[in-house]
């Protein structure tokens, strides 16, 4: 889903012939304005629609319309189609046959649409657009109508896709694995919760960023994530060196359950990012800095010295800002037994911020989502919009 450049139409050189067709035209239909000649466009576009279906017809027939035929199959009549284009909608006679054997080309049966408006609909979705949204767009843009409930359908066909791809094959090793939260107000029942949506992202053994799930949940606990971490071991995960995460009640179980070699890891982006939640504007740029001297030092005991500086300089002003670096201590220093260029893979923010920033957007474009399914379409479409990341089978 990644984006690309729109291609711009170049017009072919102009010729007599095209000359005489726009000619035509101009007496034909009378053009004055733009939309006549978008008119006069949708009517040529209908009746050369019809023509070919006619045509159709008769190879399939073997004969021509008024040609006498001693074959048991012939005509029978026309049945009316509404067709949806980028001019917008209009009715052609569909020819039938006695047999019901006629399968025309250019309008297949139970197709109505000539306008790819099912990609169309789909990207719109992908950026956040609710149904209403884009049902109200495409009428405004191609002059037909487009129900929420059309739009639903639609974006529905996404769900085998999603299926798949939740269940796709994956690596057996992955050197380093993230668990982070984005959350979005969903309606059930006809009450707004607050839920979930966890993104499982990896870093495989070529250094690629991997989305390795997406699942939206409620209530933690070490149950759930077993069950999550066990989907994965099924996909073919057979070991991951560290799991990055914050403090996802029951993880800690989890990952001891399903992946006993694995070293548990407090992500270091949402330490600082909570740590901050305490630091007035004016002094979060000095706080950080003071804070990377924690986890970029030489070792765990450098990294304590570092840790009581840095609490003795702000404890005056900010009390509580330093408690949580205390109490999850243990689960801050396994990032001391590796390199210091191995830890900045675990300690940047691009590797998450990415995917952040992008679902973030869709909390900005649709305030509430009418279904956790509905959610998990919309996370799913802009996962494969996000530049740089590795979304596998698609």
């Amino acid at each position: 889903m990644a984006n690309r450049k729109k291609e711009i139409y170049k017009p072919k050189p102009m010729t007599e012939g095209k000359r005489n067709i726009i000619q035509g035209l101009l007496q034909e239909y009378d053009i004055e304005t733009a939309d006549d000649i978008q008119d006069a466009l949708k009517d040529l576009l209908s009746g050369t629609i019809q023509e070919m279906l006619e045509a159709e017809m008769d190879d399939h027939l073997g004969y021509d319309k008024y040609e006498r035929s001693s074959e048991p199959n012939y005509r029978n009549g026309t049945k009316s189609k509404g067709v949806r284009s980028k001019y917008g909608e209009f009715t052609v006679d569909v020819p039938q046959d006695r047999q019901s054997s006629f399968e025309p080309q250019v309008v297949p049966k139970r197709k109505k649409d000539i306008s790819a408006i099912d990609d169309k609909i789909i990207s719109m979705y992908a950026k956040g657009m609710t149904t209403r949204q884009i049902s109200e767009i495409i009428e405004d843009i191609y002059g037909f109508e487009v129900s929420e409930g059309m739009v639903s359908d639609i974006t529905d066909k996404l769900l085998p896709k999603i299926e798949e791809w939740q269940n796709r094959p994956l690596s057996s090793v992955y050197p380093i694995v993230f668990i982070d939260a984005v959350h979005f107000s969903v309606r059930d029942d006809g009450i707004i919760r607050k839920l979930a949506a966890y993104v499982v992202l990896g870093i495989n053994e070529d250094g690629k960023k991997e989305v390795l799930t997406i699942v939206i949940g409620e209530n933690e606990s070490s149950k759930y994530w077993l069950s999550v971490l066990n989907s994965l071991k099924n996909r073919g995960v057979k070991d991951i060196l560290i799991l990055c995460s914050d403090g996802l009640t029951g993880i800690k179980e989890a990952i001891t359950a399903a992946f006993p070699a694995t070293e548990q890891q407090r992500c270091i982006v949402h330490m600082v990012r909570n740590t901050l939640k305490y630091v007035a504007n004016k002094d979060m740029k000095a706080f950080a800095k003071d804070l990377k001297t924690i986890y970029t030092a030489a070792d765990e005991n450098s990294a304590y010295t570092q840790l009581e500086n840095v609490k003795q300089k702000w404890e005056g002003q900010y009390p509580n800002a330093m408690k949580r670096w205390y109490d999850n201590w243990d689960a801050i220093t396994p990032i001391f037994k590796f390199s210091k260029e191995t830890r900045t893979a675990f300690y940047t923010t691009n590797a998450i911020e990415s995917l952040n920033s992008s679902y973030r957007r869709l909390n900005r474009q649709r305030s509430v989502f009418p279904s956790s399914q509905a959610l998990l379409k919309a996370l799913y479409l802009a996962t494969f919009e996000i530049k740089n990341i590795f979304v596998g089978y698609h």
